[in-house]
């Protein structure tokens, strides 16, 4: 778990950050003192405001916040005006802090910007997702400040995992499911919380629009690049979060944290890409430089890796545990990113050219096949490692080294993983004992996804899944006994086509 406590900084006076330099956390009082009150808009003028400051989605991948409010509005539409908001606060990614600052410090901003949404939206409640305890208490004793109020706003604790953060995720952790991707995309635009059209937006997104309500469109727009007005929140180093305006040279966002660019700046988390040192100079805070070096803001982090340490050794103790934090869902990810660590794991340990090799196949394996972005993620993270410190792996692959030790500068939970090892869903030997009562459930095949793999063979017994001589499962449709329901749903979720379902 991350329990790390951000420290703030800013460039030029703060908007987000705002009153944090005279106490730890604003209390409702503090907050209005500091922010003033909110003004109430209807939907139109809402997409209206976030389409002149152009709101970007601040979770990773930047979507126009316009382009959402309005796809809920028309799904509303044809639900009966029905609708919800969630806020996602489930931070699992170790190298970010942002979200994490604001719901700790100043958590009544980002309740404004949800309920302006949510009243516009004529919506139902609103829940924010968060993975940590000290961030829960903090959301909670918000809420109890604020009183009764129109919209019910609620705070909801998710696992302190890597993929619970996915929007189809934090849907499921919310309702109560397990907090793992959707096996196949669902917009929560249509289907969301309690299957309601749901506005699903990153924390800051919300904090950002409380902000513009207030100040107005033309006001917000005068600081920041003219195409990416505003600014942003970065998480730098792992552990400074700074605000700044849009435009902003990264150098000086470096040297403002008191680090330097080392061999390298990790941009984007991990799932982003390494900056060699000439991008570093040149680059500056926004989507048009990052998208010219090939890399994205993402959610805002900034991890330059010090020339003290084993570049490829920090890859590896990365993906070995991007690789434990599998859903187990799909066999690229839940076999495929272990498989991909370990052969990193040779490199580093003297494996030759041809274990550089064998972790470009892995890479290329995994790519495009997960059921979410997860492997996609990891093995950009690895390629553009192996684009960054070529010499480094080569030295390694051919067992003379780097001459550097891995000095473990990446931050990662106090208790990750020491070794590539997923973990399993569900206790396959659980048994439930309780007498069946009901309907049977069915493990159901659909053979337009069914590639005869044959994982499921190897979890479920006979009785129930046998496979043909064609290596397929030899029913479309099968009895699941209570007492085996658990190795069901470790078989849908280990199928790599994703074609098992279970229902009743």
């Amino acid at each position: 778990m991350i329990t790390t406590k951000p420290r703030l900084a800013c460039v030029d006076p703060p908007r987000l950050l705002a009153g944090l330099d005279e106490v730890y956390r604003l209390d409702r009082v503090g907050h209005l003192t500091v922010h003033g009150t909110m003004p109430a808009l209807r939907a139109d003028e809402l997409v209206a405001l976030a389409e002149n400051i152009d709101l970007r989605g601040r979770g990773g991948a930047g979507f126009p916040f316009a382009t959402k409010v309005q796809a809920v509005v028309e799904s509303a539409g044809r639900r009966e005006g029905r609708c919800a908001v969630v806020v996602n606060g489930s931070e699992g990614e170790p190298s970010c802090l942002k979200d994490t600052a604001l719901l700790l410090h100043t958590p009544h901003l980002v309740i404004d910007g949800a309920v302006l949404a949510a009243e516009a939206l004529g919506a139902e409640e609103v829940a924010i997702a968060v993975h940590r305890t000290d961030v829960e208490e903090s959301v909670a004793s918000a809420i109890a400040e604020r009183g009764p109020s129109g919209v019910p706003v609620s705070v909801n604790r998710t696992p302190d995992r890597f993929v619970a953060g996915e929007g189809g995720a934090v849907i499921n952790g919310i309702s109560g499911a397990p907090a793992i991707p959707n096996g196949r995309k669902i917009r929560t635009s249509d289907s969301g919380l309690s299957g309601l059209p749901t506005l699903l937006s990153n924390t800051e997104t919300f904090a950002q629009l409380a902000v513009a309500a207030r100040m107005g469109a033309l006001p917000y727009r005068s600081v920041g690049l003219p195409t990416e007005p505003g600014t942003t929140l970065l998480t730098v180093g792992g552990k400074y979060v700074l605000e700044t305006p849009t435009g902003v040279p990264l150098t000086y966002v470096l040297e403002l944290c008191g680090l330097t660019p080392g061999q390298a700046v990790l941009v984007g988390g991990y799932h982003g890409k390494w900056l060699d040192p000439r991008s570093i100079n040149a680059a500056t805070i926004s989507r048009e430089s990052m998208k010219k070096y090939g890399a994205r803001l993402g959610a805002g982090a900034v991890l330059p890796i010090p020339e003290n340490t084993c570049p490829l050794g920090e890859t590896a103790r990365i993906a070995r545990w991007l690789a434990a934090e599998t859903a187990g869902q799909c066999g690229p990810c839940f076999i495929g990113l272990p498989a991909l660590a370990d052969a990193i794991g040779q490199v580093e340990r003297g494996g030759g050219q041809a274990s550089i090799d064998n972790v470009r196949a892995y890479v290329n394996s995994v790519r495009g096949r997960g059921a979410c972005s997860h492997p996609d993620g990891t093995a950009g993270l690895v390629t553009t490692a192996l684009d960054a410190f070529p010499e480094e792996f080569e030295a390694h692959a051919l067992g003379a080294g780097c001459g550097r030790p891995t000095m473990g500068v990446l931050p990662l939970p106090e208790d990750a993983l020491p070794l590539a090892l997923p973990p399993a869903p569900l206790n396959p030997t659980a048994r439930d004992e309780r007498p069946q009562r009901g309907p049977m459930e069915k493990l159901l095949v659909d053979w337009s996804l069914c590639q005869g793999h044959g994982l499921c063979a190897d979890i479920l017994p006979p009785e129930v899944l046998t496979l043909g001589i064609d290596g397929y499962p030899a029913s479309a449709k099968m009895d699941v006994p209570r007492q085996l329901r658990a190795q069901a749903v470790r078989a849908v979720r280990r199928c790599p086509a994703l074609a098992l379902r279970i229902e009743e």
